[in-house]
Formats: structure tokens, sequence, C-alpha cells
């Protein structure tokens, strides 16, 4: 009997630190399963999609049941993580998990439900996106703040974007009073996203060029800097396909042709984030062990395969569609490693019972 309510002490113990240390990113699991789904979907395999919409909903569901817990019983630490530049930027992942299982399930016939998840990424985004560089950045009396940039702050620009595709996807099948107001939200949140990657690209490399670089500080959520140019093409691709509205008819050659641009831009940071991972655990031996932190390495690879999709159907360029579809299995290979690698560590830190006299 001793034994038995030992094991359940010992449980409850590993779940409250489990959530009292919740990583505020963790949202980039609902990403990386959404956007593959959404691959699939468009390629044909309606049953492994449908297995991954699955995952996407359910780590929705159950982080962000985790991240209210945390906030109810924990809010002295979720607010440490608002103040600190290495995590806060995490927090906009809620946005685009909302946003990306938003679209999944618009494909699936649910777009009441995206309407709805795209109304709470849009107050999400626009309270976040002026709380989260305050608190983090601009109001903190530590300078210079620029020391502290790093890959993670490129998920504000996936934030925006998040919401342009949300709201292009649904756009079609509104009733015609909501068109215009779509297009118009679909617009700016594209603009305010690329803002945002230039003003996030300017500090990161400032960050890089000034301060030393350790290999602990190449961190998986650097690959976020591709992944943010990948979800802007996306948006810019969904964009092009809206009916005509004011936004959309002033700004659809611009986006065209500055979404193969873009394209082309992650394409080439593709090598150097890899020479990053090399230079990282290969010439330093830093240990290549699950972290949360490698769902931000996945969302980018299932973002970049379904851009090359969108792009290539929407702007007639079969290539860029070829290398899209040839990227999606390899992202759906590195999520199912990452995912095994996720149970694995759940079992070891949370789910394993205790052994005797430990």
């Amino acid at each position: 009997m001793d034994t038995a309510t030992d094991a359940r002490h010992s449980f409850a113990s590993r779940a409250n630190q489990a959530v009292r240390t919740l990583t505020p990113g963790y949202f980039a699991l609902t990403m990386a399963s959404g956007i593959i789904s959404v691959g699939l979907e468009l390629e044909g395999f309606h049953p492994v999609s449908m297995a991954l919409l699955v995952v996407c909903a359910l780590s929705y569901v159950v982080i962000l049941a985790l991240s209210l817990l945390r906030l109810a019983r924990f809010a002295d630490y979720m607010r440490g993580d608002f103040l600190d530049p290495g995590r806060a930027f995490g927090f906009f992942t809620f946005i685009a998990g909302t946003n990306v299982l938003g679209t999944r399930l618009g494909m699936a016939g649910w777009q009441g439900t995206t309407a709805v998840l795209l109304s709470v990424a849009v107050l999400a985004w626009v309270v976040l996106g002026y709380v989260v560089p305050w608190t983090a950045v601009l109001g903190r009396s530590e300078r210079p703040v620029v020391k502290d940039a790093n890959g993670s702050w490129f998920i504000w620009c996936v934030a925006s974007q998040s919401v342009a595709v949300a709201a292009a996807s649904i756009e079609p099948l509104a009733a015609p009073e909501w068109r215009a107001a779509l297009a118009l939200v679909a617009v700016v949140a594209w603009s305010v996203g690329l803002i945002l990657y230039a003003a996030v690209g300017i500090f990161v490399s400032l960050r890089l060029m000034t301060y030393p670089i350790r290999p602990e500080d190449l961190r998986p959520q650097y690959f976020v800097a591709m992944g943010a140019m990948a979800i802007s093409v996306l948006a810019g691709a969904r964009i092009v396909e809206m009916a005509g509205a004011p936004m959309v008819d002033a700004t659809r050659g611009l986006v065209a042709g500055s979404s193969v641009v873009f394209w082309s831009f992650a394409s080439w940071l593709f090598p150097v984030l890899l020479a990053a991972g090399w230079w990282r655990h290969v010439v330093h031996r830093v240990p290549l062990s699950y972290e949360p932190g490698l769902w931000s390495v996945i969302f980018p690879l299932g973002m970049y395969a379904v851009a090359g999709i969108y792009l290539g159907r929407a702007d007639e360029l079969p290539l860029v569609a070829a290398i899209g579809r040839a990227e999606l299995w390899l992202a759906l290979a590195a999520f199912l490693v990452t995912f095994a690698g996720m149970f694995r560590h759940l079992w070891a830190t949370l789910l394993r019972p205790s052994r005797k006299g430990q």
C-alpha cells in the first residue's frame, strides 16, 4: 500500500514539475502535425493525413489545457516567461497552432470551426503582438537587448502569416459581405508579417555578428527563420487565389512575384541551417536528444513542403511543386522520429514508475 501511495505521490510531483516548466512554444507540435497533415491531404494521402489531424487536434487541446492549468497554478512562472526574451516569443505558437488546426479543419469541411479559431487567433495576435515585444524586449531595463535575440523571435512573423493563411482559406466559402473584410485581414497580416521578418532578421543578424556564438546558442528554433519565409510564401499563394477584392486586386501582382522571391530565399536558408546543425552536433558534439524546440525544426520542413506545393500550383511552377512534394516525405519522416523521441522522453521523465528505493 505504501509503495502504491509513494508511486502516486512521485507521479504527482513529476506532473507538477512538468506543468510548471511547460515551454510556451509547445504548440509547435500542433503546428508541425497540422501542416504535414495539410500537405498529405493535398497529395491525396487521406488516411495518413487524418491520423496527423487527430494528433494535431489532440495536441492542441492537451497543450491548451496544460497551459491554462499552468496559468492557474503557476502564474509566476508564466509571468517569468513573458519577461524572458528566450521564451516569450514562444507564446506566438498558440496563434500559429490555432490557425494551422483551423485551416486543416476547413479542408475537412469544418469551415465554421475555422472561422471561430481564426477569431480567437486574431484576438490573440493583436494582444500578444504588442504585449510580448514590450515585456520581453522593450520594457526591459537591461541593455543592449539585441544580445538576447534568437531564432524563436521569428515565430512572431509566423503567427502573423498564419492569420493571413487562415483568412484566405475560408474566404471562398464566406458570405459575400465578409469577403472584403477577410481579404483585408489576409493582406494586412501578410504585410505585417514581412515587416516583422525584416526587423527580427536584423536583430538576430546583429546578435550573431556582435556576440560570440557558442554551440549551445544555435538551438533548433533558428530553423523558424526558414519556416517564417515558407509560410510567407504559402500566405502569398493563398492570397493570389482569392476572389477579387480591393485589397487583393491592389496587391495581387506584388504578392505573386514576391512569393517566388521568398521561396528562393527559404531554399537558400536550408543548407545554411543544416550546416549550423552539423557545426553544433558533429563538430562540437552537442548531443542530439529530444527537446520541445525540435518541433520548431519539423514545422519549417512541413511548411516549406506545403508552400512549394501551393506556389507551384498558383504560379504554374511544376518544378517548385515537385520539390515541395519531395520535401513532404522528409518532413513526415522527421516528424515520426521526433514524435517517437517525445514519447520516449515522456516515459523516462514522467510516466515510468519509480524504482523502489529511489
